[in-house]
């Protein structure tokens, strides 16, 4: 938990604590920015290509950054509702899960719904501000939020799932551009951080697999096995190829390629050749420093989009 994060649990009342960690804002940033960073993308891609102007762009990231909040928040206490009698099991072995809100007893099932009931209203209330489409990609959202929980019981591949929801912002960034007709960017875009989610739930996923086993659910860390450094070394190829294509197709300069792509490159390789997938500790930390990752890419972008602003014949207009 982050000192900020200390600071909120320890000055809120009790059941607003249990609340904020119900919605894991205690550890804010985590989690979040998995969602956000790549519609932060997205909105910074769109606004380079389509010439938007600079206050616009900060509007959208603010709103994006906003809406995915919420919508992590619901599809945390989602999880946690359909998951709390898997949790109360691993619970019995593992002090993190014991002691989450709804499993310990400490908040009711009523209080948690009624919770995903006021988040998910706002989240649609935000969506109704937008057009028709992005409302519809928001409620989409939500439903495979909903379904994220099951996919551990159905299948092996949770985090694969997991890729395909939370990257769904994308969509919703790019389609809040009224000139953004062309989806050949996002549609790439999507493909690449698809693969980077799986990396980096796959590698956060390390921290619980001995309870995955004794609770029997399906996980891509116990499928994959003695396979999964190659198998994340494939995905996160997967991620820096797809970045170089959008830089392609994007008209972008040797800015993005070198901060975004090359960041990309350099720090996937160490994670991939440092990491301890036996070690809880060192997974939260190579988890933990995707976090990074995510703003050093929208940071090459932000500084192409300015540098091709400043350079325009019509700049910011």
């Amino acid at each position: 938990m982050t000192k900020k994060s200390q600071i909120l649990v320890s000055k809120s009342p009790s059941k607003w604590q249990l609340y904020v960690q119900l919605c894991r804002l205690d550890l804010f940033p985590l989690g979040t920015a998995l969602v956000f960073w790549p519609s932060a993308w997205a909105a910074t891609l769109a606004a380079y290509r389509y010439a938007i102007a600079v206050d616009v762009l900060v509007l959208h990231v603010l709103t994006l950054f906003g809406l995915c909040t919420v919508l992590h928040c619901a599809g945390c206490v989602i999880d946690d509702i359909l998951d709390v009698e898997y949790d109360r099991q691993v619970g019995n072995l593992s002090e993190r899960t014991k002691s989450r809100p709804l499993p310990s007893g400490n908040l009711s099932m009523r209080s948690a719904v009624g919770l995903l009931a006021a988040l998910i209203m706002g989240s649609l209330l935000l969506l109704t501000l937008a057009t028709p489409n992005l409302f519809r990609i928001g409620l989409f959202s939500i439903v495979m939020f909903t379904l994220y929980p099951m996919m551990k019981r159905w299948t092996n591949w949770p985090q694969a799932w997991l890729g395909l929801t939370v990257n769904l912002s994308i969509f919703v960034a790019w389609a809040s551009v009224e000139k953004a007709q062309d989806y050949t960017v996002p549609n790439v875009l999507f493909i690449g951080t698809w693969a980077w989610t799986i990396v980096c739930a796959t590698i956060s996923g390390c921290q619980d697999k001995r309870d995955d086993v004794k609770a029997g659910v399906g996980s891509m860390t116990l499928y994959l096995g003695p396979r999964i450094r190659p198998a994340l070394s494939l995905c996160s190829l997967m991620f820096v190829a797809s970045l170089t294509y959008v830089g392609v197709i994007n008209d972008q300069t040797a800015i993005y390629f070198v901060v975004s792509v090359g960041s990309a490159g350099l720090h996937l390789l160490w994670q991939l050749a440092t990491v301890d997938f036996d070690s809880p500790n060192d997974c939260l930390d190579k988890f933990r420093s995707n976090h990074t990752l995510g703003f050093v890419i929208w940071l090459g972008l932000v500084l192409d989009y300015a540098v091709n602003s400043y350079y325009s014949t019509d700049p910011f207009h």
